[in-house]
């Protein structure tokens, strides 16, 4: 089943890949291990799952401001996502993603988070705000 979802660029880029999806939003800084890509905060949702490579689906994020360059530190050590879509996006991981060159969309005109599961392939492509179920 082929679906177009429209949505708002954040940092531009074209990825597709399969999805990892939580209705908790994620803190970078002391929640995910930046070398290996493996959510480590007990209380997550995601807890003990690498979100590498990974379409990364959350409701937003939360933390420090640190978490910008865990993410950028996260790219460099070839462990981040491949795209993020977030329900609504704040600035820790709008910067990170912006910086590290990874693509990043919000507010879908879906409840992403409640819409798609895990393991779905999809497209986020940030340059023309749309999220593609393949």
């Amino acid at each position: 089943m082929s679906e177009d979802i429209k949505c708002r660029m954040i940092s531009k880029g074209k990825e597709n890949g399969k999805t990892i999806v939580t209705k908790d939003p994620i803190s970078f800084l002391g929640g995910v291990d930046p070398n290996t890509g493996i959510v480590i905060d007990k209380k997550h949702e995601l807890y003990n799952q690498c979100i590498t490579d990974k379409i990364l689906v959350i409701p937003s994020g939360k933390g420090s401001t640190v978490g910008s360059y865990v993410i950028y530190q996260m790219a460099k050590n070839n462990t981040a996502p491949k795209a993020i879509i977030c329900q609504k996006a704040e600035p820790i991981i709008a910067i990170g993603a912006i910086i590290s060159k990874i693509p990043m969309v919000d507010n879908p005109e879906k409840d992403i988070v409640c819409y798609l599961e895990n393991d779905i392939d999809v497209t986020v492509d940030a340059n023309n705000s749309i999220i593609s179920l393949n």
